[in-house]
């Protein structure tokens, strides 16, 4: 059974295996952690992620799925790019959401990883609400059959750090 570890602080800063980011579809940086990322990464990532665009991701990486990279200058082996949705009050994009935890999992397995670094995907810019948002990582990563020994789940505030603490 894999140990959940809540943490305030900055993802780039955690020393894993692998660091989730929580990537748009163009793979090439952004805002937010995907922003911070590919600024402390440096050029690596960025020309890793290019070369996916160029080879399997042409059209970019799909909603729910996930590719690693290099991890550049962060001190962590891998960056394991992932794209939430952008949360809906129409249409239940759960699915998608656990979708992204799922496949960062497993690819965490195929890589090796035994550490593993997650933001609170999707609860930034593509507005999912954080409460739901945390029950929602909790439970999937919770659930997955994973060999990783360590998931940390790095919280960027006081109001996040709260919200997963009480799915918890």
């Amino acid at each position: 059974m894999v140990d959940i570890v809540l943490v305030q602080g900055d993802i780039t800063e955690q020393a894993v295996d692998a660091v989730v980011n929580a990537a748009n579809s163009s793979l090439l940086g952004g805002g937010g952690v995907d922003g911070a990322i590919h600024r402390k990464g440096g050029p690596a990532i960025l020309d890793a992620c290019r070369d996916l665009r160029a080879s399997h991701y042409g059209k970019g990486l799909p909603t729910g799925k996930a590719v690693a990279t290099t991890a550049g200058n962060l001190p962590a082996r891998w960056v394991i790019h992932t794209v939430g949705p952008v949360w809906s009050a129409q249409e239940d994009r759960s699915d998608s959401l656990a979708s992204c935890y799922r496949e960062s999992l497993r690819l965490a397995d195929e890589l090796g990883a035994q550490t593993v670094a997650f933001p609170a995907i999707s609860t930034g810019i593509f507005g999912w609400p954080i409460d739901d948002g945390a029950r929602i990582a909790i439970e999937t990563v919770r659930s997955v059959d994973t060999t990783v020994r360590e998931v940390r789940f790095v919280l960027f505030g006081p109001e996040a750090y709260a919200a997963f603490a009480a799915a918890m």
